[in-house]
């Protein structure tokens, strides 16, 4: 034992060990319980009023296709509201072009962020809709699953985020997504996605998109809130989701969909 080494007897040695082995197992739990630590990192206040406790609702985001006009005011909300860099989309919105032969022609010109051109019906083209898309939010993910480092993980409100902190831009999230919503950030380089402006809805406030569409072809609701509208009208109403053969069991729905939508 050298001078500069402390004289440690057997107690100390046992004491150091103890609180190693504490200082694991909370690191452990730590990692865990990531997903809802970095909630409550980020969370506002209680819709109503208190502390956010995100155990006390369950999200579910709606979209009426009969009602969207292709107007693209989601799609500038959003980028504005996120800092969504150009040519890349956290939403976006599809016109669909159904031929009476039953051809279909999908579009979206810059995400539709501009809107569409006008579209005139003819002997050809008998029925044309928009169909507003953005992340499913699913209840059984593959981003998640695939994420090697934890980064993309889903809280207990039932919203999946991204702790860019720990994203090393793989890209398998991007890959693994079978609704196209995920991007790695040109400048940031990691993986970013539509979060339901988890920023605003943990203070009580409509996402941006919501918020921004004329037309109120867009919702959100809880399904913890017995006296929620949207919730309501999921239990009313017909509703549908993209890819039901995948099972991932997506928390966007869909009001009026057409059976041409993918």
């Amino acid at each position: 034992m050298t001078a500069e080494q402390p004289d440690l007897s057997r107690r100390d040695v046992l004491k150091m060990s103890a609180n190693t082995f504490c200082s694991g197992l909370l690191v452990l739990a730590l990692g865990e319980n990531l997903g809802r630590l970095l909630f409550l990192a980020r969370g506002g206040s209680e819709r109503g009023g208190g502390e956010y406790d995100p155990t006390r609702h369950d999200w579910v985001f709606v979209v009426d296709i009969d009602k969207c006009i292709g107007c693209g005011s989601c799609v500038r909300a959003c980028e504005k509201e996120n800092g969504v860099p150009e040519k890349y989309f956290r939403t976006w919105v599809e016109r669909y072009r159904i031929s009476c032969t039953g051809h279909v022609t999908i579009e979206s010109p810059n995400g539709g962020r501009d809107g569409f051109e006008p579209d005139t019906l003819d002997d050809e083209i008998t029925r044309s809709f928009f169909v507003p898309k953005l992340c499913n939010h699913c209840t059984h993910t593959p981003c998640v699953q695939l994420c090697p480092v934890g980064a993309s993980y889903r809280t207990p409100d039932g919203v999946i985020l991204v702790d860019e902190t720990r994203c090393i831009g793989c890209g398998y999230c991007v890959q693994a997504c079978p609704y196209g919503s995920r991007f790695i950030h040109p400048e940031t380089h990691v993986a970013t996605k539509c979060v339901l402006c988890y920023h605003r809805i943990t203070k009580g406030l409509p996402t941006a998109c919501i918020g921004a569409c004329p037309v109120g072809a867009r919702m959100i609701g809880d399904r913890k809130d017995p006296d929620d509208e949207v919730c309501k009208i999921i239990a009313t109403r017909a509703t549908d989701i993209l890819k039901p053969e995948l099972l991932t069991d997506p928390n966007c729905m869909y009001l009026g969909m057409s059976k041409e939508v993918r």
